[in-house]
């Protein structure tokens, strides 16, 4: 019995994934904040495959909840294949969060950090597990203070920020491999392309505006999603763990995507500000 969990799989790319590998697993957990969003789009599928599915509330700018799906993911599967952190945004102004973390923040990163690292339990124990972290070449030109890791001093710039977190995705998962290799963890990060969904639609600056300029030329979600569909689907010994991929083949990243120094400060601030729900 396959298994797979993906966060933002209601619409844009997280929908085209889902139907891409409907057919490829027996369980498919739809980790978002709208369960009638999940039910309308289970309802798509044809009558057969509809039972695989089941929703969990999951709102990665709360890190209460994230810890509910993780718990309820838990009690509902012994061993996850494949967890696939889609979700993300750009937001146009600074907001903080009830945890008090800025938004781009914590629903690019610290939301699916906490998520993954609670589910690491059963992922270890599936044997042969794959995390697949969805970040961008947006990465290439980050600009990261780990002492401002919140927008606390320098003023808000949303696609900085949006950067900052795709370059966090990276990181991230360069980490997992150095860590849990050795237990059978495969873990990948991966740019979509440019995308023609809702994405930006929150951003009322100078990036929201050339979002709709340059919509024309952007590929679709069903486009988009091939990447996704291809690291959850390919045999993971052809493919280097730890990638960066771009049009499902493996590309170098930034030189800070490939930084020891800054994935290790980035793993231990997570941890840091975590520390009230990494807690047992």
């Amino acid at each position: 019995m396959k298994s797979i969990a993906i966060t933002g799989p209601t619409s844009g790319i997280g929908a085209e994934t889902v139907k891409g590998l409907v057919l490829s697993f027996d369980k498919i957990y739809l980790m978002a904040r709208s369960e009638a969003k999940a039910k309308a789009m289970i309802d798509t599928f044809p009558e057969k495959d509809r039972s695989k599915f089941s929703f969990i509330h999951l709102d990665l700018a709360d890190m209460d909840s994230v810890k509910l799906a993780a718990q309820t993911l838990s009690g509902m599967e012994t061993a996850l294949d494949v967890l696939i952190n889609n979700a993300g945004g750009i937001f146009g102004e600074k907001i903080v969060t009830k945890d008090g973390f800025e938004l781009t923040f914590s629903a690019n990163h610290l939301g699916h950090f906490l998520l993954t690292e609670l589910l690491l339990p059963i992922l270890l124990k599936s044997g042969h597990s794959r995390i697949i972290n969805v970040s961008s070449e947006a990465h290439r030109t980050a600009k990261v203070n780990f002492e401002d890791l919140q927008y606390q001093q320098k003023s808000y710039n949303s696609f900085i920020a949006y950067s900052n977190a795709k370059l966090f995705n990276i990181l991230f998962t360069k980490s997992l491999v150095e860590k849990y290799e050795e237990k059978g963890l495969k873990s990948f990060s991966l740019h979509p392309g440019v995308v023609k969904t809702n994405f930006a639609k929150e951003n009322a600056g100078i990036f929201g505006f050339f979002w709709i300029l340059g919509s024309p030329f952007m590929i679709t979600p069903a486009q988009g999603a091939q990447t996704s569909i291809f690291l959850a689907k390919i045999n993971s010994k052809e493919i280097p763990n730890g990638g960066y991929f771009k049009k499902s083949k493996a590309v170098k990243p930034s030189t800070a995507g490939n930084s020891k120094r800054m994935r290790d400060i980035l793993w231990q601030k997570s941890e840091e500000l975590l520390k009230p729900w990494l807690k047992i």
